[in-house]
């Protein structure tokens, strides 16, 4: 604690030295936490570093993990040269209500999960002495806070950085909904001409006159246009600045194409002579839904090659760390996703940064979650879960207003119009966002027909046609209907996908239980080539969103190899293994990587020296080789697929390779035929007794 100290009070000097602008300093080493059941004062409190969750409990599936409070404590010192300046503590996250003390009197209290807030502490502190912060973190369910259910796991903790922000007097806002203060708006945009509004919240002293210089830079740090604007603040003490400016001939922010971003610095200078400065990435693109419900951006349409995220990783729960967030980009862009829906709850700002500069395009849901198929309700019909819900709704549009990969305005997810109808506030959010979310979509995800499906801007439906229900090819069937029965609902799919274990084989093709615990990889492979299929061959969604990217956490499932997890990834819970299904997207999204990969290589023993072999690849053909023969060469299906449906094996071990002539991509795999299982202790006349696998048996595997 003593080195923590010592090291936070060096870079307190080192900022104060330099003079008298913002200074943000991080506060994530050298906590305390201890559980709320702890009532010994004498009792150890376990150190421990931000991003922390204390739920590691329920990552081994217990539905019942501990849901209540947790305390943090930290202790800083202040020095006494900041003295006159206004000190703020800035919260990126704390899961789901949180309060703060300052030297034992209470701040204040943010309710709401999973967005950033920010309280002033200047009147609080000791100048040129300790001060203790003492955060008290509460993850219990609460009938006025969102989310009320779902799957998904409530993890608690301050989940996410917390950072010290020393500013002027005079400062562009830090109370506003948790925002940067600064918001850029452009409003006209054309390949010839954008028009671009600028506006920041100031704070400072009642009546002052003060200057705000707005500084615009390309991407290659030129300026591009200065702005000078005199303001006076109110009584408050409160007021907002804005600029207009135009860019001839933007350079357009294209997506994965070429995600350009501009800068602009906003400056306020006091007539003290201090000066207060905030710097926004922006990028200048256009887009929306035509008639004939697809997606343009900048005129152009773009088919969505989606997929959903929950923000979670194994092991950690939801307390990731920026290589985390890179991990799960660069999976995206290897399998040539264009696009994400940040399911359930908004999602940490890095994460938001990376999609700006990666041209990953970005649904951001509100954390307005309805049941499903569990227990409870996700909407309570009363005024503090409405005034939550407005709340943060407000926090997440201000504090993701400037990334241009943001779209959409994700509203709910699978509400149900039964009992306390949740359409009179439903109506209210879009009403709220079209007004101030920065000419954003609104969308959400429904399991249902009903006039919910007709609030937002555009609608997605989860379907999951071949894993809950029928068959794969039945999804073509409801494409079909959807589209008779509602021919200009702006639709697209939300969720659609099927439970799979890197553990589990299956030698056919049956659709298992979803419910159950056997979910053979093949499964999902094959439903995946389905859904495609249909969605590559007929362009009648604005999009569509794999349901999910990734394995994620949630306690209550009993499904599937592991409980705990739901396996509907095409990539595991610690990111370590991609499964078939990502091969089969890869072969599909991205053209730039060449690669060859043999799918069913994860099963281990074969019954049969007659094998179909399938390989997944982006070439224009590919050549099969077993033991060092050629089995021909095969081209393209036009969906990435290649096939040797009778490939005789020899008894034992077996090498195959498949090979794309053109780039030399080349993956390879043994596959062993012929093996036997002996069960120990059995015996007969001739030796022991011998059990073979026959062609129609379910084994568990435990090869990666």
């Amino acid at each position: 604690m003593k080195k923590s100290l010592f090291l936070l009070l060096a870079l307190f000097g080192l900022c104060a030295a330099h003079g008298m602008r913002r200074q943000s300093v991080s506060l994530d080493r050298g906590w305390t936490y201890t559980p709320s059941w702890e009532m010994n004062a004498a009792a150890a409190a376990r150190p421990v570093d931000l991003p922390h969750t204390w739920n590691t409990d329920l990552l081994g599936g217990k539905p019942d993990y501990y849901r209540g409070l947790g305390n943090y404590v930290k202790v800083i010192e202040i020095p006494a040269g900041w003295n006159g300046r206004r000190l703020f503590l800035r919260f990126g996250g704390a899961n789901s209500v949180c309060d703060l003390f300052v030297n034992g009197k209470h701040v204040g209290q943010h309710r709401g999960g999973y967005t950033a807030f920010a309280w002033e502490i200047t009147p609080l502190v000791r100048f040129g002495g300790r001060n203790t912060l003492w955060v008290r973190v509460n993850n219990a369910p609460d009938l006025d806070v969102a989310p009320l259910t779902g799957d998904l796991n409530v993890y608690g903790g301050l989940y996410r950085s917390v950072e010290l922000i020393s500013t002027p007097a005079t400062h562009i806002a830090l109370d506003d909904y948790g925002s940067s203060g600064l918001y850029i708006t452009p409003t006209r945009v054309s390949a010839e001409r954008a028009e671009v509004n600028a506006l920041a919240a100031v704070r400072g002293r009642s009546g002052e006159m003060t200057t705000a210089v707005f500084t615009v830079r390309d991407g290659e740090g030129n300026v591009v246009e200065t702005l000078n604007r005199r303001v006076k603040l109110d009584q408050e003490g409160r007021s907002e600045v804005g600029v207009s400016f135009a860019i001839d001939h933007p350079h357009l922010w294209n997506g994965t194409e070429d995600p350009y971003l501009y800068t602009l610095e906003a400056r306020v200078s006091s007539s003290a002579g201090t000066q207060d400065t905030v710097c926004q990435a922006f990028g200048v693109r256009w887009f929306n839904v035509g008639d004939d419900n697809r997606f343009y951006l900048n005129g152009k349409p773009l088919r969505i090659q989606g997929v959903c995220r929950v923000e979670d990783w194994d092991g950690i729960g939801n307390a990731l760390r920026r290589q985390n967030h890179r991990r799960d980009v660069e999976l995206m862009r290897e399998m040539g996703v264009n696009a994400v829906r940040c399911a359930y709850f908004p999602n940490d700002p890095y994460f938001l940064d990376l999609c700006d500069r990666a041209g990953i395009l970005v649904w951001s849901d509100l954390p307005l979650v309805g049941a499903g198929g569990y227990r409870y309700k996700g909407f309570n019909d009363s005024e503090g879960f409405r005034a939550n819900l407005l709340q943060q709704l407000r926090e997440m549009m201000r504090q993701q207003y400037n990334h241009p990969s943001v779209i959409w305005w994700g509203l709910f997810d699978q509400l149900t119009q039964r009992g306390a109808d949740p359409i009179g506030v439903v109506r209210e959010l879009n009403r709220v966002a079209k007004e101030e979310g920065g000419g954003r979509l609104t969308v959400a995800a429904s399991n249902q027909d009903g006039e919910l499906n007709f609030v937002t801007d555009l609608i997605g439906f989860n379907q999951f046609l071949g894993w809950k229900s029928g068959q794969p090819q039945d999804f073509a069937i409801w494409t079909r209907d959807l589209r008779r029965g509602f021919p200009t609902l702006r639709s697209g799919v939300s969720e659609y996908g099927a439970g799979a274990s890197i553990y589990q084989w299956a030698d056919s093709l049956s659709r298992p239980d979803a419910a159950g615990s056997w979910h053979p990889e093949q499964w999902q492979t094959w439903l995946h080539e389905n859904y495609w299929g249909v969605i590559a061959s007929r362009p009648n969604f604005w999009g569509t969103f794999v349901w999910t990217m990734f394995d994620y956490g949630a306690a209550h499932r009993t499904d599937g190899a592991r409980p705990g997890v739901a396996d509907y990834g095409l990539v595991t819970f610690d990111r370590r293994v991609r499964k078939d299904a990502f091969y089969f997207y890869k072969a599909n999204w991205n053209a730039s990587e060449s690669f060859v990969h043999l799918a069913d290589s994860r099963i281990e023993e074969r019954f049969s020296r007659v094998q179909a072999v399938r390989v997944f690849s982006n070439a224009s053909d590919v050549e099969l080789f077993v033991n060092g023969v050629s089995q021909g060469l095969r081209s393209n299906d036009g969906l990435g697929r290649f096939q040797w449906t009778r490939v005789t094996l020899r008894p034992g071990e077996n090498l195959l390779e498949a090979v794309d002539p053109l780039s030399g991509a080349r993956d390879s795999s043994v596959w062993v035929v012929g093996s036997r299982i002996q069960l120990p202790g059995i015996e007969s006349a001739g030796g022991p007794e011998v059990i073979s696998a026959s062609s129609g048996a379910r084994l568990q595997r435990s090869r990666q």
